[in-house]
């Protein structure tokens, strides 16, 4: 047996044995994340135990536990699993585009850029609904592309993507901050309920825009996996491969980007998800795996989670989601910055 043959036989059923760890850590995150649902929709004022709730998503239910499911609770759970999950899967496309562990939509100005003309939309316009879900993805591109203009020096470099996205989120916070004074009092408290990452009252047109965008996208993202394992490798590998590399990776950018908007859209931006929820799921499935799918259903544990917590931890009062994710996010980002390099 040959050198070669020999390292094949040996890595064929670790390759194998990283796959099955992939399907049960998804299984059981999506186990964690059904109990999650079950809590979301049956606390809260009006108790519904978990076989109401079951009986009511099949189509048994009575007339109040439909109402408090269709009308109350249920946009709000699925509104958290969704942004949850696209947050999760934009930040391990980007973390892996660009390799490197902090450099997650919220760190590269990609929200900070969504939030921004979010805000424009709300306090020179007063938009709501499906025309600010609209002004969202449009400016979040916009910002994207500013940011790959900016960086591009032959080709999309990690470090120049990083860099640039920092300052350009900087901008975007100033024209956040001059939006803020410059509106009126009412205008000034719908838009920082929004900018602290809310699911207060999520609008359940939006809910729907957004379940169709993250299944289109989620598709998307998962055909173009290969490419982006490929893409780990470096650059000069993944040429040697075939691959076009940075065609590659402003298709994995675009699609991070989209990922993002639509969160930022339906709930405002919940800071810290997308950089937390990639690398938990790396470190669960192990053998440096991407793991879009542990991704996203992690992102959809923390932030159902988050907001479980936002809504029960303090009797009378209902904070906004991003609060707590903010607070679990903020010391895991300081740690990572205290351990790298």
């Amino acid at each position: 047996m040959t050198e070669t043959s020999a390292r094949t036989g040996t890595t064929a059923p670790r390759r194998r044995g990283t796959r099955r760890r992939e399907v049960l850590v998804l299984v059981a995150t999506l186990a964690a994340l059904f109990v999650l649902v079950l809590v979301g929709l049956g606390v809260g004022d009006i108790p519904l135990s978990p076989l109401q709730v079951l009986g009511a998503l099949v189509g048994h239910g009575d007339t109040i536990s439909d109402f408090v499911l269709g009308q109350l609770r249920g946009p709000r759970v699925l509104a958290a699993v969704l942004v949850g999950a696209s947050l999760g899967v934009a930040g391990a496309i980007v973390q892996s585009v660009v390799r490197n562990p902090i450099a997650s939509p919220d760190i590269i100005g990609i929200t900070a850029g969504a939030s921004a003309s979010g805000l424009v939309a709300i306090v020179l316009f007063g938009a709501s609904g499906v025309l600010l879900f609209g002004v969202v993805l449009v400016g979040a591109v916009a910002v994207a592309v500013l940011i790959a203009v900016l960086a591009w020096r032959r080709g999309i470099t990690g470090n120049r993507v990083v860099l640039v996205g920092v300052g350009v989120g900087a901008m975007a916070l100033s024209v956040t901050g001059w939006l803020l004074t410059s509106g009126s009092l009412q205008q000034a408290g719908t838009a920082l309920l929004w900018l602290s990452g809310s699911l207060n009252a999520v609008d359940r047109t939006v809910v729907g825009a957004l379940l169709v965008g993250f299944l289109v996208l989620m598709a998307l993202a998962l055909v173009q996996s290969p490419r982006l394992a490929v893409l780990t490798l470096g650059d000069d590998v993944a040429a040697s491969l075939g691959l076009r590399p940075d065609r590659a990776k402003v298709l994995l950018l675009l699609t991070a980007v989209l990922l993002t908007a639509g969160a930022v859209a339906t709930a405002g931006p919940v800071s810290f998800v997308a950089l937390m929820a990639a690398p938990i799921a790396r470190r669960l499935v192990g053998g440096g795996r991407i793991a879009l799918g542990p991704a996203a259903a992690v992102g959809a544990v923390v932030t159902l989670g988050s907001d479980l917590v936002a809504q029960f931890a303090l009797p009378g009062v209902t904070l906004p989601v991003g609060v707590v994710t903010g607070l679990v996010g903020a010391p895991y980002l300081l740690w990572l910055l205290a351990r790298g390099r």
